[in-house]
């Protein structure tokens, strides 16, 4: 049996932090290999990177998500108690549960939403200046998100509420003061939807049926119990944060229109090419940066020792940029989807595997439609300058985006 290549560090976490998103892959370059050891968090963790590493990562007889995610992360991004945690049984009727809220109409009528909000929009922003696309597509997610989920949402309170979904999501790997709004926006998220969860089964606050609020109120567990507040707030929350995250992408495909202008006119007249620069976007541009398991029982792979307990971080960015995968990794080359999509171990900007059985994002269809929208309406329904700005991406930051937010000025409606 062969020892894991090492990370010599008594403790690689400022490392880690300071790195960011090459971190892993640039160990892998180093050691050439697709896998180390190292400590983070004072805590032995090997990492992977690579397809064969997501295969085996999401193999659910080999790994266990439960006290894997650090609890910095839980009590920040995730809600502690939240699916992404849970194993088994449990897992896998928590997990249909959301999958069930996301069916094909569900997805189409957010994506109509949002984009009706990004329409009524166009207007404000031609007489505003310069305006920060990122700030404003979070706006909008949350707006339509709360509308599709059932949540109830005043206009003076769009902007609070977004910012606290923004917050959660910069914080896990941050510190100091993003890390202190990410929790105390966590701690007042979840006590609104808390309150949210409460008067629905109270009677007080109507729902519609299947939506987000009311399936989660009503769900019950495994063993036929209502969840508790605490976690069915957890999990609304897990359908609105990953939903206005979806800015980010948003964000990067308005980035990646600048930079290649070639492809806007290919997006706006053809659905294909449409398809496969969404993919391109995902593929390409840094989200979350790696996805965390405990081994479940010890086991042998490809000559190396996984050991009872060990934390194993499995690296989705490097996975999205490994040149044995993707031939000239480091270019947009949106037509390297033209034979279809990648395998469910390849393309893993929100995990890897299968959705229902196992840990892969349940929003990753609708993370595809609102993107489409998002390029389509960028492409036909508006025009709009790029003011010179900072538009480099900090890969030492995790999450990443332009400093800017992306600026865009002299916004018309075009259609």
């Amino acid at each position: 049996m062969s020892a894991i290549p090492t990370d010599r560090s008594p403790d690689s976490t400022l490392a880690f932090l300071r790195t960011g998103y090459r971190f892993i892959g640039e160990r892998c370059d180093r050691f050439g290999t697709d896998i180390f050891q190292t400590r983070l968090l004072l805590e032995p963790t090997i990492c992977l990177r690579g397809r064969p590493a997501a295969e085996l990562f999401y193999d659910n007889d080999r790994f266990v998500r439960r006290g894997a995610l650090p609890m910095r992360a839980q009590r920040t991004l995730t809600g502690v108690g939240g699916v992404q945690g849970l194993d088994d049984a449990t897992h896998r009727a928590r997990k249909a549960m959301l999958m069930s809220i996301m069916t094909p109409a569900a997805i189409r009528h957010l994506g109509q939403l949002v984009e009706d909000e990004w329409h009524a929009r166009i207007p404000v922003w031609a007489g505003a200046g310069p305006v920060v696309l990122y700030a404003e597509v979070g706006r909008i997610l949350t707006r339509a998100v709360c509308a599709w989920a059932g949540v109830p949402l005043a206009d003076s309170e769009v902007a609070r509420r977004t910012d606290e979904l923004h917050a959660m999501i910069d914080a896990p790997a941050a510190l100091g003061p993003r890390h202190w709004r990410g929790l105390l926006a966590r701690r007042r998220a979840e006590r609104w939807a808390d309150e949210l969860i409460r008067r629905v089964r109270a009677g007080d606050l109507p729902a519609p049926e299947g939506a987000a609020l009311r399936v989660i109120a009503e769900h019950r567990d495994e063993h036929g119990a209502l969840l508790p507040r605490r976690i069915a707030a957890v999990d609304l929350l897990n359908i609105l944060r990953p939903t206005v995250a979806v800015d980010r992408f948003v964000v990067f495909a308005a980035l990646a229109l600048h930079d290649h202008p070639q492809w806007r006119d290919r997006v706006r007249d053809d659905a294909g090419a449409a398809e496969r620069f969404v993919q391109e976007v995902r593929r390409y541009y840094p989200f979350f940066p790696v996805a965390a398991a405990r081994v479940r029982r010890s086991f042998e792979w490809q000559g190396y020792a996984f050991p009872l307990g060990r934390r194993v971080l499995l690296d989705l960015y490097a996975t999205n940029h490994h040149p044995r995968l993707w031939p000239e990794p480091e270019r947009f080359r949106p037509d390297r989807f033209a034979g279809g999509p990648a395998d469910p171990f390849s393309l893993i900007p929100q995990g890897g595997g299968d959705h229902l059985a196992g840990h892969r994002c349940a929003g990753e269809w609708l993370t595809i439609e609102l993107m489409k929208r998002a390029v389509a309406t960028l492409t036909g329904a508006m025009s709009y300058q790029v003011p010179p700005q900072d538009l480099a991406l900090d890969l030492g930051r995790m999450p990443t985006l332009p400093p800017s937010g992306l600026l865009i000025d002299t916004v018309r409606r075009t259609r």
